[in-house]
């Protein structure tokens, strides 16, 4: 399980904590920070960097949840639940993001020397490794029921709590995953299948999109049968990061990194707008 340490280059580190829903900008600037860093990072101005976060009820779609037959009416039925939509630029399809989900980047150089099969093992190595003392039986395979399924999904016995992507950017790449730590992941993917029930309306569309039985989801905090919180999770990731290198850089962007983020949040605002125009 040492890959991840050979990706993440972990001699020098940085290290960005922005979980708290009170001060974390809006989910189109995390994607927007994202990008920056990748940016930065794959052009050597920033060390490989790890990056947490974390928003309240807000829905991710992908790309082709924006084109369902019925978008408006989903759209709005996730909003009068009380959740904000925007379209992200990485792939894959709709996820639940809120304060008991945590989210975690890795911000890797060497587009040409990390491909994306290793950019994945190296998250999920990462993952396992962090609850190690917990379970032996975490699993990468796509869960056929689940939302946002691909062949990285995270799972215990068969029930997903975790999905991964990856987003190459210049010469960086950013390999993200959510992590359903607490909360009801029924409650979750009921609340995405009545999305594309709505959306699709029994029309197939331009796009698969997935079945959701959301018995197949579940939080770690119901898997494990263990307490376990956002911060405590966010202390383990700390604690193995810290057993690799001890002195991680921390704090917020460089400014030339603010200014790659300026650049790419107007690119994220400007995707919302034609993919949800009004309801944006």
């Amino acid at each position: 399980m040492s890959n991840w340490k050979s990706v993440l280059q972990t001699s020098n580190l940085r290290y960005i904590d922005q979980t708290n829903p009170e001060i974390s900008d809006s989910p189109m600037s995390s994607f927007a920070i994202d990008d920056a860093l990748a940016i930065s990072v794959g052009n050597q101005e920033s060390p490989p960097t790890v990056r947490l976060w974390v928003h309240e009820r807000t829905i991710v779609l992908g790309i082709a949840d924006a084109k369902l037959p019925n978008m408006p009416d989903a759209v709005r039925f996730l909003q009068q639940q009380g959740y904000r939509t925007i379209v992200r630029n990485s792939g894959g399809l709709a996820v639940v993001l809120d304060s008991g989900v945590l989210n975690m980047s890795f911000i890797l150089p060497d587009i040409k020397k990390v491909g994306i099969r290793e950019g994945y093992q190296a998250m999920v190595y990462f993952i396992e490794e962090l609850f190690s003392d917990l379970t032996t039986n975490i699993k990468a395979f796509e869960v056929t029921g689940s939302y946002c399924p691909g062949e990285y999904d995270l799972s215990i016995g068969g029930k997903k709590f975790a999905g991964i992507s990856q987003r190459r950017v210049k010469n960086g790449i950013a390999v993200q995953i959510y992590l359903c730590v607490e909360g009801d992941g029924v409650n979750r993917a009921e609340l995405i299948k009545q999305f594309y029930q709505i959306g699709t309306q029994g029309e197939k569309g331009k796009f698969e999109y997935p079945t959701i039985h959301p018995e197949t989801m579940a939080s770690l905090t119901q898997l494990l049968d263990n307490e376990l919180t956002i911060n405590e999770v966010k202390d383990r990731i700390l604690t193995k990061l810290t057993e690799v290198d001890q002195s991680m850089q921390t704090g917020g962007l460089s400014e030339l990194e603010f200014v790659s983020y300026q650049k790419r949040l107007e690119q994220m605002i400007d995707r919302n707008k034609k993919a949800l125009g009004d309801l944006s």
